[in-house]
């Protein structure tokens, strides 16, 4: 049995949801797993650190309809920097729109990277329907999810996976605009504050 490593690719990995979707991985992965965030000034660290895991798990959002800035940075510097033993590369990405091939684009750019660098790309977890759906009911939808990408790693069975929501857009719409009326109050904002396209007031 090896050993993973989750890197958290968020620009918000302190208080992410990717820091909740890998305490999930963590809680259900029945070999060695160790975890870290992704830093301005642990770049070099994390490239000596992988040599020592059989497979290294990147866990982040999708940012723009591609990767988030944070793991980019990191990406350039590994390319620099390979470990001596190159891991099999996975991935847990998570979106805000309720389709999960919107994460598609993102997947690709991974793959690539893999492919140009001399890395064996292993399994996919795409999570659609954003932040919303750790605080409800289809949490479970997940957390099977997860459960399935654990045991695909550990044995080395690599896959690809997806789930969100089950509802259908109308419904979606609706629920993620009450979610975010209520997020914006707890900050102080109106809905007509939220809806402005003046950003800067």
């Amino acid at each position: 049995m090896g050993s993973i490593m989750i890197i958290n690719g968020s620009p918000r990995a302190i208080k992410s949801n990717s820091k909740e979707y890998a305490a999930i991985f963590l809680k259900n992965c029945k070999c060695k797993t160790t975890y870290f965030n992704i830093l301005k000034t642990n770049h070099h660290e994390l490239c000596c650190k992988l040599k020592d895991f059989s497979d290294v798990l990147f866990v982040f959002p999708l940012y723009a309809d591609a990767l988030p800035v944070t793991l980019l940075n990191f990406l350039k510097t590994l390319e620099q920097n390979p470990p001596e033993k190159k891991p099999v590369i996975s991935i847990l990405i998570n979106c805000g729109f309720l389709e999960y091939r919107q994460n598609d684009v993102a997947v690709e750019m991974m793959k690539l990277f893999c492919k140009q660098n001399g890395y064996r790309f292993g399994s996919v977890l795409k999570i659609g329907s954003g932040e919303a759906i750790l605080n409800t009911p289809f949490k479970i939808l997940v957390v099977r999810k997860i459960k399935q990408l654990s045991h695909s790693i550990v044995r080395a069975k690599y896959k690809t996976l997806h789930t969100r929501m089950t509802l259908t857009p109308k419904m979606f719409i609706r629920a993620s605009t009450v979610y975010w009326t209520n997020y914006g109050k707890r900050n102080g904002l109106t809905k007509q504050q939220m809806e402005t396209m003046n950003i800067e007031e």
